[in-house]
């Protein structure tokens, strides 16, 4: 047993010291430039279609047809799936093979409202110039909080264009954006001790309400009691102000379409969404043909890492640590999380990253470089699991969240271990993920 210990962690420490900055540069580069190049490629077609006759953007059409039936006082027929048919087919102007189902609340389509007055193409290309600029904002603000990343400008900037779930997120048109805009402006309150106004950040997610499932049980279990407040508090305003501003009717139809997807989740997703999906209940839904045993097995797995996320954060982990296994869980429990919405993470990648940076020399920072980088590309391989039946970047965000659970048992170890970034970081080959 412990010669097996010992070759693995040899193993680890030697896989990570290749994930130089050089090399991590030169791999964001190549992927950066396969993926926008095929986006390019894809998209140079004039005109709505792309070059294999999918709709452009074509996950943000459902936004305009719902922002339209707002103005039109037809807010009731948002969650019809006939008159969101008629609202593709005439943006379109013919028949489709898309099916889109609208899963969110009423008052997330009325910033789209203003953008009515012009076609739907130029729509959807506001609306991602947009989400790209907060995009970049986000991962500007926080690389500006992560002092030992400062060196590396140009290394974060390829890495965040690279990042496969942008890719993702900007060909389908869709409002992740908006969840790492929350997590973001969460992030950095938290880390100066401001945990009221984190929690009210986090209430905002309750737009996207399967990113909540997990989070106020971690808070509740660590008596979080500020940011638990907070959320609540921002959650329940967001939910009066549909209240009040469409009323009941509507608001009983948006409930009735949460429980229905959240106790039949299968009714919801596409033929191959199971293979686009990141979380836990994705993951045993392609292991095991046996629906039931999904459900256990989902249910157990949850409770492990609501359980590990709680224990990390009643510990005296440091606030970046805790702040990033509360990403993590908020992933993993997800039940309807698809690889655009790992946007999310970005956060929890530079938190972690600069932690490794500045803590070089803890023996936990090898094991976590392999899987901060494990975790950056293995969504990108998604659809192998349709033959494979193994989501293999789960397993990979579920080790990143252990890790920290590791760590966080040892207090002492952000003293004990950290490096000297006048020396240990200055070099261009010091290991960084």
């Amino acid at each position: 047993m412990t010669v097996t210990v010992t070759v693995t962690r040899t193993w680890i420490q030697s896989a990570a010291a290749c994930l130089t900055p050089r090399r991590i540069r030169a791999h964001a580069i190549i992927l950066a430039v396969c993926l926008w190049g095929v986006c390019a490629v894809d998209y140079a077609t004039p005109g709505i279609f792309d070059r294999a006759g999918n709709i452009k953007f074509q996950d943000f059409i459902q936004f305009p047809v719902a922002a339209r039936l707002i103005a039109q006082s037809r807010a009731a027929e948002l969650y019809d799936d006939h008159v969101l048919a008629e609202g593709i087919r005439a943006t379109v102007g013919r028949d489709t093979r898309v099916h889109l189902q609208y899963f969110y609340g009423p008052q997330v389509a009325l910033p789209f409202i203003p953008l009515l007055q012009l076609p739907f193409l130029a729509q959807a290309e506001v609306w991602v110039a947009l989400s790209a600029l907060l995009y970049f904002a986000c991962v500007y603000l926080l690389w500006r909080r992560c002092t030992a990343f400062r060196p590396y400008p140009v290394l974060v900037s390829v890495c965040a264009l690279a990042y496969p779930p942008l890719f993702h997120f900007f060909v389908r048109g869709q409002l992740s954006v908006a969840v790492l805009v929350c997590f973001t402006t969460a992030g950095l309150p938290f880390l100066a001790g401001r945990d009221g106004l984190a929690g009210v950040a986090l209430g905002l997610l309750v737009f996207k309400p399967q990113f909540l499932v997990a989070i106020p049980l971690v808070l509740l279990l660590a008596q979080a009691w500020r940011l638990f407040a907070g959320l609540v508090l921002s959650a329940g305003a967001q939910l009066a102000f549909v209240f009040l501003y469409f009323g009941p009717a509507v608001m009983r139809l948006y409930l009735s379409m949460l429980l229905h997807s959240a106790g039949q989740p299968g009714t919801t997703e596409l033929m191959f969404s199971p293979i686009q999906m990141h979380s836990l209940r994705s993951f045993w839904e392609l292991l095991i043909p046996w629906p039931r045993g999904v459900w256990l097995l989902h249910i157990l797995s949850s409770l492990a890492v609501i359980g590990m996320a709680a224990s990390i954060w009643r510990s005296s982990a440091p606030r970046s640590l805790r702040f990033s296994a509360l990403i993590l869980v908020a992933v993993l429990v997800n039940p309807h999380l698809y690889i655009y919405d790992l946007l999310a993470l970005v956060p929890a990648l530079l938190l972690l990253a600069d932690w490794a940076l500045t803590h070089a020399k803890h023996p936990s920072t090898p094991a976590l470089n392999l899987l901060l980088y494990l975790a950056f590309v293995l969504p990108l391989f998604g659809p192998l699991s349709r033959w494979t039946h193994l989501q293999l970047s789960v397993p990979a965000f579920a080790a990143l969240l252990w890790l920290l659970w590791r760590v966080s048992r040892t207090p002492d170890s952000g003293t004990r271990y950290s490096g000297t970034p006048g020396h240990e970081l200055a070099s261009p080959d010091s290991a960084v993920v």
